[in-house]
């Protein structure tokens, strides 16, 4: 007879602890299993944490027996490991780190079997005589695989160097060595071109997808391929961090500094700290590749914390697109009110001339993106949300794109009566619509949240922009992340100040990365692209250093700013949620909360700011408050703690308050 410590499937905090269980079956971490708990009959389902426990003798004959095991479905040593990791960084529970692990329940899914890339072909493409920087970096990461080294690989690559062949030839490596690979895509939208490269260079046996687009029957078979060892690449968004292969030898993290990595909902992790951990068990290699690194990710290189790897050129030696900064306060003094510019017209009316697809961004979908009350100002907001209501002219209603809850347009205001109603703003359907007007030879296409609801509906959109039935795509940032289509002569930038007026401290990073990656879509070919820029505040650095293609210079000054004003990289933030039905509660409970915490005398505890309202929040009937912490490098598993303590002395005294824990939040407006 032995003893293990068990995590119960259970949804109350009351229970988030381990629980000691005897059995005479030798039991590993990881196995599941069947108990009795609490008062009830039912039996609960339980996880392996620990084996080889001693009890306290005084508990030794109240302690209850494991009743049943699963014979079909467990989860690895390492996988335990990496959740009761997760739960100490990120001050989440055991059950909420466990599930990340596990395939949907069987009974869910239900169904019949399919194939998620069933109609995908395999793309064979000719390998060409690699780059001399190419060579170099897979020299580097494949020695890293065969040595076993744990290494973590920050790849720079210029849009279009190759860096999807370095990719492939490590891949290629890990294979050799008996070893299993994922792959991670920011966007469900990219696995498609990747998944064609990956058929035809290694035959789909070999692959399984994992995203939450698709079916609960075909995560649940994609899930089991992957734990069989039928399949041994696993390609997906973020969630494909927590694919059950065993000897995993390389994690790829594309576009890694992509905000679809942090997760936004509970539980709330970092991809890449979740990648590192599962790496630090198997020895294995991590390459997070992109031609605009987060600056937490370059200053961690810059520290010897990764190491840099650079491809400075593309591949074809076509040089980097030219790109203009057009002052919109300019075109507005000349009497252009319009969204194309003088110079963007132009150029659009050349490069149609010539043959050449045209891609138009701007990072806000919709037809109206909010409507108002000329004479008293009311804005039309979501009743539940908050937040303002964007007009949609296909639907003709107005949407929440918080809850997506739809509206009628209303005909007078509901505030003062007036029917002074008007529209503001543009999106991308709008856009869409302005472009058939002036172009109505050539055929466009747009591409957002609103058009590709589906893989079904991208993978259209693409094949027929990648084959030149469409001639102009319209598009959110959707466009911008790592697709390639060789005869796109210009890239339009419509309004560059979205993202630049955005209030969070990485708003200059977010528009060099986006401004330099929708430009990167340009010039793919045989011929040098071209990249107009519109901006009301043409001057900003980022801007500029965007133009410049110029990552050292935009780098050099963030940097600068972020350790002046004590943001990552040199602090974790921590954002602390008190959500309740009472307001005053949840104030009163954040403000409890700050104050402990400044007596527990942690580090840079007076660097606490708030309470305040979460302007993010869109619960219905409840209120929300927030503090952010600013905790100093190295200190952030003790503010965790605290935290968790304070919240778990809230469940025992039954305050009718909840506290979420958000480390490092993407957003915070």
């Amino acid at each position: 007879m032995g003893y293990v410590d068990l995590v119960i499937e259970n949804k109350s905090r009351h229970t988030d602890d381990l629980f000691t269980y005897q059995t005479d079956r030798d039991l590993a971490p990881g196995t599941i299993v069947k108990v009795p708990f609490g008062r009830g009959k039912a039996l609960k389902t339980g996880y392996v944490f620990r084996t080889g426990v001693t009890p306290a003798p005084e508990l030794a004959g109240k302690i209850r027996s494991v009743a049943e095991v699963d014979p079909d479905l467990s989860m690895t040593e390492e996988m335990v490991e990496t959740a009761a990791w997760m739960r100490q960084r990120y001050g989440i529970t055991y059950v909420d780190a466990v599930h990340c692990f596990l395939p949907p329940k069987r009974g869910s899914a239900r169904g019949k079997k399919k194939e998620p890339y069933k109609d995908a072909v395999g793309e064979i493409q000719e390998i060409h005589r690699l780059t001399e920087e190419q060579q170099q970096a897979v020299r580097r990461i494949g020695d890293a695989v065969r040595k076993r080294e744990r290494k973590i690989f920050l790849l720079k690559g210029v849009t279009g160097s190759g860096k999807t062949e370095v990719y492939m030839q490590a891949i290629r490596r890990t294979l050799e060595e008996g070893r299993s690979v994922i792959i991670l895509v920011p966007e469900i939208a990219l696995t498609d071109q990747i998944i064609r490269r990956l058929i035809g260079r290694f035959g789909k046996q070999e692959i399984a997808v994992l995203h939450s687009r698709l079916t609960l029957r075909e995560r649940y078979d994609e899930w089991n391929r992957l734990r069989s060892g039928e399949a041994r690449i696993a390609i997906g968004a973020r969630i494909g961090v927590f694919a059950p292969l065993p000897h995993i030898g390389l994690i790829i993290m594309d576009e890694e500094h992509e905000s679809t990595y942090k997760s936004d909902q509970t539980p709330k992790y970092e991809t890449v700290d979740v990648a590192a951990k599962r790496l630090m068990a198997e020895n294995g290699v991590m390459i997070l590749g992109s031609a605009t690194p987060s600056v937490v990710s370059y200053q961690r290189a810059k520290e010897g914390i990764y190491e840099l790897i650079e491809m400075n050129r593309r591949y074809n030696a076509t040089p980097l697109p030219e790109v203009e900064l057009v002052d919109m306060r300019e075109e507005l003094r000349a009497g252009n009110n319009g969204i194309f510019s003088s110079r963007l017209y132009q150029e659009m009316q050349r490069s149609l001339s010539a043959g050449k697809q045209i891609i138009l961004f701007l990072n806000r979908r919709g037809y109206a993106t909010f409507i108002s009350c000329r004479s008293c100002g009311e804005a039309m907001k979501c009743p539940e949300c908050g937040i303002s209501l964007v007009y949609h002219k296909r639907e003709n209603a107005l949407i929440c794109h918080y809850c997506g809850k739809k509206f009628p347009v209303p005909r007078v205001c509901p505030a003062c009566g007036s029917r002074e109603i008007r529209f503001a703003g543009r999106g991308t359907e709008q856009i869409e619509e302005l472009v058939k007007q002036a172009f109505p030879d050539h055929p466009s296409a747009r591409l957002d949240l609103d058009t590709a609801k589906n893989t079904r509906e991208i993978r259209k959109l693409m094949t027929s922009f990648a084959k030149g039935r469409t001639e102009i795509l319209i598009g959110t940032q959707l466009v911008a992340k790592g697709l390639d289509f060789r005869n796109v002569g210009l890239v339009g930038v419509l309004a560059a100040d979205v993202s630049l007026n955005i209030p969070d401290y990485r708003s200059a990073e977010r528009t060099f990365q986006l401004v330099t990656q929708v430009a990167g879509r340009a010039g793919r070919g045989e011929e040098q692209g071209r990249v107009i820029v519109q901006s009301y505040t043409p001057d900003n650095f980022a801007l500029r250093a965007a133009a410049r293609h110029d990552y050292e210079a935009f780098f050099r000054e963030e940097i600068l700013i972020r350790k002046l004003m004590q943001y990552p990289p040199f602090t974790d933030l921590i954002q602390v949620l008190f959500t309740s039905e009472e307001e005053s509660l949840a104030v009163d409970t954040a403000g409890r909360c700050a104050a402990w915490l400044e007596k527990a005398k942690l580090p840079n505890a007076r660097r606490i700011l708030g309470p305040k309202p979460d302007p993010n929040f869109k619960g219905q009937n409840s209120y929300r408050h927030d503090i952010l912490i600013k905790c100093p490098r190295g200190n952030r598993n003790q503010y965790i703690y605290y935290l968790r303590y304070f919240r778990q002395k809230l469940v025992e005294a039954g305050t009718a308050c909840q506290i979420t824990i958000d480390v490092n939040p993407y957003s915070m407006v």
